[in-house]
């Protein structure tokens, strides 16, 4: 069982930047691929970037590609998503959801645990 707790959220203008993070527990987290998705209001959710076991690979949407990086500390059992250039479409709650494999990359058909999800809201 991994329990998944998210933090950093908030107002920001377009431009700015935030950084997420994710606060894991359970002696399994760090064999698990880790991820970070998001879900805007009237729309799906959707894939924004996942990292593997040990961090060797990662993957991103295209959307956040080039301004979004995932990281992860295993020792701490946190993940982090860095957000640069935010733009007022990056608006959503933003949860942090882990996947019982050491890497597998997206798309993803579902995933095994999730937290309750933090909400970014960008101005323009």
């Amino acid at each position: 069982q991994v329990q998944l707790v998210e933090s950093g959220g908030g107002l920001v203008q377009a431009g700015g930047s935030l950084r997420l993070s994710c606060a894991a527990s359970g002696r399994s987290f760090r064999f698990y691929t880790m991820g970070w998705f998001r879900q805007a209001p009237g729309k799906e959710r959707e894939f924004v970037a996942s990292i593997s076991w040990t961090a060797g690979s990662t993957a991103y949407a295209d959307s956040v590609k080039g301004r979004f990086t995932i990281a992860r500390n295993n020792d701490e059992n946190m993940v982090y998503l860095r957000m640069n250039s935010l733009k007022p479409e990056d608006t959503a709650v933003y949860s942090c959801e882990a996947k019982d494999t050491t890497w597998s990359p997206p798309p993803y058909d579902g995933m095994d645990y999730w937290g309750k999800g933090t909400l970014v809201t960008v101005s323009s």
